[in-house]
């Protein structure tokens, strides 16, 4: 289907366009399609132009949160119903002929569409699942007419709900209506209503009445054979034609317009066009007058053939003809094809043909690029559903029931989907995980984690990075925390850091700072032998950033001064080395700034202190050993 848009002149210009996955951006080019012009776009705007754009609407969203929870519940029925039981079932199970009809009211202003919808839905569930035999297929035929041509409810209330009903100017609107529908035993209760305003037509009233009781049909609990129901059919039709040759109804030409239509006769079914107000009425009510044992390989025959008489050459057929042709064909494909050609999203097609599908009715059926009818249809369907900020969560589920291609579907769609707050992230990432997508795991945690860095929230970027198993991104944010301990002498996110548990081990930084964090919990506890050792662990196992080892050393510092010899000789000695590693590989500074020379004279300071702090470590560490050997 053409889409229009308003101000573009293709026809001047030539047309530049890039497809997304659920939209597509148009605009003009500098390019004319004449070969002599200026090269000046004459629509300087970019259009976006969206597929499914049905999601977006708030009327329809119900519909389809709806028919989502009967598509599970279609997904999980017991696979060991077969043959027709299993197809009965299913069609319970699905229930949609009347969630349709609920929907319908709550659907208003987009009744059309959906009425049609629904009209098509349960013609494919009499023909295609149900398959009533002859006899029977017309009653279900006759139930779907009723079902949806519901004025004539409305009309009756009207006409009863006069003083006078047989008066009321849609008196005989609504007696013919009655007897269009079958509805027959309702037509003889206004007749007597007729017969009792008027005793001069009592007698012909009462005849009619006789005529439409006597009328033979399959009822649901009879059990008369077919041949039985065709002889008393015949009968009944012959005595029919005696009382019109007979003119018995000729003084009333309400009631001999009546008998024609039971007679099926064509042409007074056709002066009834409004009241039929549709071809495939028209259909109904000639096969219940005239063929009411009608074969189901027959219908086709009667179906185009009531087409062409009801438009009698003056309009062509809609889309809606076309389908419902197809449907009375028994052709399933083309019934979906035109579908999908007729309606402006993929709902209708991809449910119906799921539960067709369900039925053991598609399986011949496989396209050419290796999904069948029904798998691409639901792919289409959710794609959709993607597109928009919350319906994409449906779109989940019809991924998950697409055996070939739903979970790479599922994996592209789903990183196009913006985390634009952290439970809608949670969301995504919950469904990623429980569907093992690791990659998709790794790419959102990721995301979160870098938004969070920018927010300066380290604790929330360490945590996600975690849980991405990223080693690179949580040595990045382990940096972070250590120049912010080194800005402002204290850790952000304490709980966080003190329960990192194996987590730590992801990557050396992060080791390391879940270590210098235990150095502090153990000198906050007087364990200066054992936070003496990590301490000097840290810096000889060179896990600790060289950045970092002034810190460290400065940490010594305290640990030197005590009273009780907390580093040994041999420790101490390490810590020398470590000190002269540090300051011999210190670059070379060209001129400075004043701020630069006062952080080198800080330095310088530092490592004087230190020295001699060492020093004096160093000397009693080795009076206090040679004391101890001496002893």
């Amino acid at each position: 289907e053409a889409e229009v848009i308003p101000g573009v002149n293709s026809k001047k210009n030539q047309m530049c366009f890039d497809w997304g996955p659920g939209e597509m951006l148009v605009c003009e080019t500098s390019f004319s399609k004449k070969e002599k012009s200026e090269m000046v776009p004459s629509c300087p705007f970019i259009y976006i132009i969206r597929k499914d754009v049905d999601v977006y609407s708030q009327i329809l969203r119900k519909l389809f949160n709806e028919s989502h929870g009967i598509f599970l519940g279609l997904q999980r029925i017991d696979e060991e119903l077969t043959g027709k039981s299993r197809k009965s079932q299913i069609a319970v199970a699905v229930g949609l002929r009347n969630d349709c009809r609920v929907s319908q009211g709550l659907l208003y202003p987009l009744v059309s569409i959906l009425s049609a919808m629904e009209l098509i839905w349960n013609l494919c569930e009499i023909l295609f699942i149900e398959v009533a035999p002859a006899g029977h297929l017309l009653l279900h035929l006759l139930d779907w007419v009723r079902l949806h041509v519901c004025e004539v409810d409305s009309l009756s209330a009207d006409v009863l709900g006069s003083e006078n009903p047989s008066n009321h100017g849609s008196f005989w609107n609504l007696v013919t209506i009655l007897v269009l529908q079958g509805r027959l035993d309702e037509a003889r209760q206004m007749l007597s209503k007729e017969a009792d305003a008027s005793p001069a037509s009592a007698g012909i009233c009462r005849i009619m009445g006789d005529l439409m009781r006597t009328m033979p049909i399959l009822s649901p609990g009879n059990t008369q054979t077919l041949t039985e129901l065709e002889l008393k059919w015949q009968h009944w039709h012959e005595e029919c034609e005696r009382y019109l040759q007979d003119s018995t109804f000729a003084t009333n030409p309400h009631l001999e317009s009546l008998l024609k239509i039971m007679l099926g006769d064509e042409a007074a079914l056709l002066e009834q066009k409004e009241l039929l107000s549709n071809w495939y009425h028209f259909l109904v009510t000639r096969l219940l007058y005239s063929n009411p044992t009608v074969k189901p390989i027959d219908l086709h025959y009667y179906a185009q053939s009531s087409l062409d008489l009801f438009l009698g050459g003056e309009s062509s057929p809609e889309p809606l003809d076309n389908i419902l042709l197809a449907a009375f064909e028994f052709d399933i494909h083309q019934v979906i094809k035109e579908c999908s050609i007729a309606l402006s999203n993929w709902w209708f097609v991809a449910h119906l043909t799921d539960l067709l599908d369900h039925c053991k009715l598609l399986q011949s059926h496989n396209l050419y690029f290796g999904s069948n009818m029904r798998e691409f249809l639901l792919l289409e369907y959710a794609s959709g559903l993607f597109a928009h900020p919350s319906l994409w969560q449906l779109g989940v589920d019809y991924f998950d029931y697409c055996p070939k291609l739903g979970r790479v579907s599922l994996e592209l769609h789903i990183e196009r989907i913006p985390l634009n707050t952290e439970q809608k992230a949670l969301k995504v990432l919950r469904i990623c995980e429980q569907r093992q997508m690791t990659e998709q795991v790794r790419s959102i945690c990721k995301i979160l984690a870098m938004k969070a860095v920018r927010n300066n929230r380290l604790g929330s970027a360490l945590s996600w990075s975690i849980r991405a198993k990223d080693a690179a991104f949580a040595t990045l944010v382990s940096d972070r925390f250590l120049r912010d301990y080194c800005e402002r002498g204290c850790f952000s996110d304490l709980d966080l850091i003190d329960n990192l548990g194996p987590a730590m081990m992801l990557s050396d930084r992060l080791t390391f700072l879940g270590k210098y964090r235990e150095f502090h919990h153990m000198y906050g506890e007087k364990r200066f032998a054992d936070a003496a050792s990590l301490l000097l662990s840290l810096m000889t196992s060179r896990i600790a950033p060289r950045s970092f080892w002034m810190t460290l050393l400065t940490d010594a510092l305290p640990l030197l001064e005590q009273k009780q010899v907390i580093f040994s000789a041999e420790q101490t000695y390490e810590l020398m080395q470590c000190l002269e590693d540090l300051t011999s590989r210190r670059p070379v500074r060209g001129e400075s700034d004043i701020q630069q020379l006062q952080d080198e004279d800080i330095e310088t300071t530092k490592v004087e202190m230190l020295r001699l702090a060492l020093a004096r470590n160093l000397a009693r560490a080795i009076i206090r050993e040679g004391s101890l050997e001496g002893s």
